[in-house]
């Protein structure tokens, strides 16, 4: 998708509030990204992306940022936890992963789009097949006679959902699950050592027609999609347009006067990193996949420890730093009314479906919003997720007594204050206790 930074940022508001600072920085790295596409080959080889850091408080926004970002223009995107990977020589997750986990991500891309494209041909291919089976079936078990007239209004029922909801017997391909030679590392399929030396193996399932049109579809349509292709695409993309969130990553930071046990450990899984972020070359099953090209956010709160403390390597691999901002009052307002998926509106969608219609006042918006700020400032900063708190407690009851009959409930400043005015009052009395 061919966006400037303003669209990029505009396509953002419409779901993070404020941060306008990180969303120019990630804006002008995916736009830096379609300028480097027009290149020529010789160009292109010598651009790299420049890497960010954002600084700045749980719930602000920094994992949603990227996580738009990329499902804005369709990019291979994996967020990781920095903390769960160890030094080489321990046990435990390789920092090598992270780039395996990608490139499945972009192989899971690129089947999703070729599928689409087959789907079709498959579809006509499996229609005639669940013809076949519910002809049979009514010739075996009812004693009619199917003609070509007969097998014409099978499928025309079909087509129309008549038949979703009857069972029938279908033989599909028995894949056997691949395990696991040691846990979150390589995986390995016994079918797959012989590759096609010996038949598939099949095996008989009874299933509703629409699950066995489905299962039957993803059959069909594996079989029209060339892998080979869609290996070499999913490379391509993972190398080119590729973006990895590492988050937590101040928790690998230590501060140079602590040395010994556990911050040995965590400077070891930062040289670790340093080689893939750099630019390295590692295998994968698809293939082996270069990570020059790949763009890398990292993120942290940065509470205890400082960008700083970060080892002077990888920080220069980081070289565009943003700092969020805790969010105030005012942003919680904008929060709970104007992205499209405002957490005002996802608890109306769910009450709706037990009929009640559910609405906030703006003075009821605004007592949530200042329960919130106050609930932050007295106890642990988790900015936005805040706000999932004092929703969930303020309709404890609605959801609890909502039985299908259906009814109308107004939420205003009243309704807040009675059901959450007591829980203000004592979060605010814990800035005088020692």
């Amino acid at each position: 998708m061919n966006l400037s930074p303003k669209q990029i940022v505009n396509e953002l508001d419409k779901y993070i509030i404020g941060q306008q600072e990180a969303k120019e920085a990630v804006a002008i790295a995916l736009r830096n990204r379609y300028r480097r596409s027009m290149l020529t080959d010789a160009e292109r080889e010598e651009i790299t992306p420049k890497n960010i850091i954002m600084k700045g408080p749980t719930g602000v926004g920094k994992t949603e940022i990227a996580r738009r970002l990329a499902k804005l223009v369709g990019a291979p995107f994996i967020k990781v936890e920095a903390t769960k990977y160890t030094e080489v020589g321990y046990v435990g997750r390789d920092v090598e992963s992270m780039i395996r986990d990608l490139v499945e991500c972009s192989v899971r891309l690129v089947k999703e789009e070729r599928f689409k494209k087959v789907t079709e041909k498959a579809g006509a291919t499996v229609d005639a097949k669940l013809v076949k089976i519910l002809a049979t079936v009514r010739r075996v078990e009812k004693g009619e006679t199917p003609d070509d007239i007969f097998e014409k209004n099978i499928l025309e029922g079909l087509k129309k959902g008549y038949y979703d909801n009857e069972t029938i017997e279908i033989e599909i391909v028995d894949n056997p699950k691949p395990m696991e030679l040691v846990p979150g590392g390589a995986e390995i399929s016994i079918g797959s050592i012989f590759g096609d030396m010996m038949p598939k193996k099949k095996k008989k399932r009874k299933l509703t027609v629409k699950e066995a049109r489905r299962l039957m579809l993803d059959e069909e349509a594996d079989k029209l999609i060339d892998k080979d292709s869609v290996n070499e695409e999913a490379i391509r993309r993972a190398e080119q347009e590729g973006i990895i969130f590492i988050d937590e990553i101040d928790k690998i930071a230590h501060k140079a006067s602590n040395s010994g046990g556990q911050d040995v450990s965590r400077e070891g899984v930062q040289r670790d990193i340093l080689p893939i972020v750099e630019g390295s070359t590692v295998m994968t099953k698809y293939g082996a996949i270069r990570t020059d090209y790949i763009l890398f956010i990292a993120a942290g709160a940065f509470h205890v420890s400082k960008v700083s403390d970060l080892i002077p390597e990888l920080q220069g691999r980081f070289p565009i730093l943003v700092e969020l901002k805790s969010l105030t009052k005012k942003d919680f307002i904008e929060i709970l009314t104007t992205p499209r998926n405002a957490i005002t509106v996802q608890y109306a969608t769910l009450l709706g479906v037990d009929g009640v219609e559910l609405s906030f006042t703006e003075g009821a918006i605004e007592e949530i919003a200042s329960i919130a700020e106050d609930m932050n400032a007295t106890s642990e900063d988790i900015g936005a997720r805040r706000l999932h708190t004092v929703v969930e407690n303020l309709l404890e009851d609605v959801s609890f007594n909502a039985d299908g009959t259906g009814k109308q409930v107004v939420v205003d400043k009243d309704f807040v204050v009675a059901k959450l005015g007591k829980d203000k009052k004592n979060k605010d009395l814990k800035k005088y206790i020692l």
